[in-house]
């Protein structure tokens, strides 16, 4: 994290552990929406851009999370404290300046989605597989007429052309904040198609992550529960709530 001489500049290198350098954080209306400041001075993303956005709800929520950073014993803070003004740096600067990138890269989910790739056989996991994720393919065909092939195994799937141009196409004509959101929960569930269904709001992010998770969770039924195993599904489930709240908050009329 850099700070210029007048303003706050934000960055996401910031080193883990960073002081709290300021009292209180706020919000003021401007004439492009609701900017959130430090004692008085503009927050700057890395590439300078004011951290400025059009819902009120988000900018109160992006300045209560500024105000609790670094509100513990020691007065530190890291970019992990700050997860929707991460997503709000997406959403103003990247999104813009690198969509198509963007694009291309979620893009690639599709061949490697979890929800592709099955068990073998007809064992218990293999059959979980096909009722909690087929389920999920459905949708994605009812929505966008897209069909996505399956295969056991871990070999790689060549998915058809068609299916992903139609993908390419519906990404395509997400927003800012659509596209910011999938960028972060994408990764995080390893599906594409997952991801989509948050944007959408085809269903909850309990059912998201439970999908995503699916095989360590039967995992731990059989072998017994896996601290490592269970701090990884706390972070998925982290990481996609705050990805829901932000798209919900960004979607809410200005005040």
């Amino acid at each position: 994290m850099k700070m210029a001489s007048t303003e706050h500049n934000v960055s996401g290198n910031a080193p883990v552990g960073r002081k709290r350098f300021w009292k209180q954080a706020n919000v003021v209306p401007e004439e492009q929406g609701f900017a959130v400041q430090l004692d008085g001075r503009s927050i700057r993303l890395p590439r300078k851009t004011p951290l400025c956005v059009k819902s009120r709800a988000l900018a109160d929520a992006l300045a209560a999370e500024w105000q609790a950073a670094g509100q513990n014993a020691d007065g530190r803070f890291s970019p992990a404290d700050l997860p929707l003004t991460g997503i709000a740096g997406s959403m103003i600067e990247r999104i813009p300046a690198e969509r198509e990138g963007v694009l291309r890269s979620l893009l690639a989910y599709a061949g490697s989605d979890l929800l592709c790739y099955r068990e073998p056989g007809e064992g218990k996991l293999a059959q979980a597989q096909r009722k909690e994720w087929d389920p999920w393919l459905e949708w994605l065909h009812k929505q966008y007429e897209v069909t996505l092939h399956t295969s056991s195994g871990v070999m790689p799937i060549v998915q058809p052309e068609e299916s992903l141009q139609k993908l390419y196409n519906a990404m395509e004509k997400l927003n800012p904040a659509e596209l910011a959101v999938l960028a972060v929960s994408v990764p995080a569930l390893g599906s594409l198609v997952l991801g989509l269904a948050l944007v959408n709001g085809a269903g909850s992010v309990d059912e998201l992550v439970a999908s995503a998770t699916l095989d360590e969770r039967m995992q731990m039924a059989v072998w017994g529960e896996d601290t490592e195993i269970t701090d990884r599904i706390a972070g998925i489930q982290r990481e996609v709530a705050d990805a829901a709240r932000f798209l919900e908050l960004a979607g809410k009329p200005t005040a």
